[in-house]
């Protein structure tokens, strides 16, 4: 009897050994066919597809990705005066504790090279207002670039910077709209000013609002690839090694990544440097509504679905939207095609169209199907924008000094700046970074008090001294104040 259970156990071992071992080859079969189908991760029907349309492993889109990843550097001039702090908002308390008028902020982060010729893509919340912005390729390259700001658009938080180099590389350009959820993506940067680092996650969330920050209103790519704080502006890239988004933000109670990152789409990223090159600002469209979202109780109360799309609560008089014949009360529910489930949507839509546009608006009126077209209009109060190869022609003298802000002095003016009576001529009210002036040093707040040595009274006599100049450069001197409370003259050259 004893003998016979012995006997069963080592035939049930057996039994079992020889299971296992047909299940490992069963198992090493399935494998050995997903790496013949040219996917290591078969287990991801998507990253399968990702990596099967690349033709390349992570590693080699990524060396391809790189180069074109810069490391942003800015500077900008904090003006005490409008401190958030009471103190240092007092001239006195400054002079007595000898503060500066102004100190120098520095921001760090990323941007994107996307054109052969040196456009760059960023964030307005790195670059905007920045007095002085420098670029930095990554190795083995290591160029150091002074970059201009071509235009910034703070409800997108989108900035186009320009270099000027050769042999630049480029980040290819792909699709934001043909993202899905679950895809792999990768975030390139330079965050912690660790040097350039690539993270890899997927696409957590797509159409994510920035409702927190006052002012931005952009739908977002939700992302866990890892963004810290350096990585903003930097780039979002899919499996194929093309551009997707622009690094933007995080959400996190400690300030460092916590799983949530977000990047504009380069599809809006894109549209919105279209604008900023072609005119130096962003055009949006205006048609002259006011809406509100359909809830659940107005829905009700209209007889349509929730979400089914937007209600006119106001028409501008004298609008677009009025010549159109759009009514109160209408709900739109597509526009040019795309439907329409909230404000946000519609005001995104519309907001991509230029002045002259037709905008085809899908209604809803008194529970009819109603098709208006509106020729979308300017915003009013919104200068036209110039088209930058008009704008920038001019007389060469007058290209010295493209980019520099200038305005008489005034005894308000003059009282801020605690200017000695003897002083006059033109304050300079900005310099743009890279322009020939801040090559030659000029500096917001300077007073240009001569011109090629001659006295400077006024705008008008200044802009009359330098009309009709000959030659590729001339001499300003400027009275300029220092941290002291006191000033000194000084003499600047500015040439092409």
């Amino acid at each position: 009897m004893k003998l016979q259970s012995v006997r069963a156990r080592f035939l049930l071992t057996v039994a079992g050994l020889a299971f296992i071992f047909l299940m490992g080859m069963g198992a090493e079969r399935i494998i050995t066919r997903a790496e013949r189908s040219g996917s290591s991760d078969s287990i991801f029907p998507e990253a399968s597809a990702q990596s099967l349309a690349a033709g390349e492993d992570i590693p080699t889109v990524v060396e391809r990705a790189v180069p074109a990843v810069v490391y942003i550097s800015t500077k900008s001039e904090q003006d005490m005066s409008q401190s958030g702090n009471p103190f240092y908002r007092d001239p006195r308390y400054r002079r007595y504790f000898g503060i500066p008028d102004k100190q120098v902020q520095q921001k760090l982060g990323s941007g994107v090279i996307v054109t052969e010729d040196g456009y760059i893509l960023t964030n307005n919340h790195l670059v905007g207002g920045a007095n002085d912005v420098e670029v930095y390729l990554p190795p083995p390259d290591g160029r150091k670039l002074h970059a201009k700001i071509v235009g910034t658009d703070s409800v997108t938080d989108i900035a186009v910077l320009k270099v000027e180099g050769k042999n630049l590389p480029v980040l290819k350009l792909g699709h934001s709209s043909e993202l899905r959820l679950g895809q792999t993506v990768l975030a390139i940067g330079f965050p912690f000013q660790v040097g350039q680092t690539v993270t890899m996650g997927i696409v957590s969330g797509l159409a994510k609002t920035a409702a927190e920050r006052e002012g931005v209103d952009v739908e977002l790519i939700q992302t866990d690839a890892a963004i810290n704080p350096g990585n903003s502006g930097g780039a979002l890239i899919n499996t194929r090694g093309e551009l997707v988004g622009i690094n933007n933000m995080i959400v996190s109670n400690a300030g460092d990544f916590a799983g949530i990152g977000f990047a504009i789409p380069i599809d809006v990223a894109k549209t919105i440097m279209d604008d900023i090159v072609a005119h130096g600002t962003v055009v949006r469209g205006y048609m002259g509504i006011a809406m509100d979202n359909l809830t659940a109780d107005k829905a009700e109360f209209f007889g349509v679905k929730k979400g089914e799309g937007v209600i006119i609560t106001e028409v501008v008089k004298g609008s677009p939207a009025s010549k159109a014949g759009l009514q109160v009360n209408d709900i739109v529910t597509a526009v040019n095609g795309k439907n329409v489930k909230n404000l946000g949507e519609l005001r995104r839509n519309v907001s991509t169209l230029h002045p002259g546009d037709k905008a085809e608006l899908a209604l809803l009126r008194g529970g009819k199907d109603v098709t208006i077209a509106v020729t979308v209009g300017g915003k009013p109060g919104e200068k036209a924008p110039v088209p930058r190869n008009e704008e920038e022609k001019g007389t060469p003298e007058l290209a010295l000094l493209m980019g520099v802000g200038l305005t008489d002095l005034n005894d308000e003016i003059r009282q801020e700046l605690q200017l000695p009576d003897e002083v006059g001529g033109v304050l300079v009210t900005e310099v743009e970074a890279g322009s020939p002036a801040d090559e030659g040093e000029l500096g917001r707040g300077d007073v240009i008090v001569k011109f090629n040595l001659k006295p400077v009274n006024n705008l008008a006599a200044f802009k009359g001294l330098i009309k009709g100049m000959k030659g590729d450069k001339f001499m300003l001197t400027v009275y300029r104040r220092d941290n002291r409370g006191g000033g000194a003259y000084l003499n600047f050259v500015i040439k092409a």
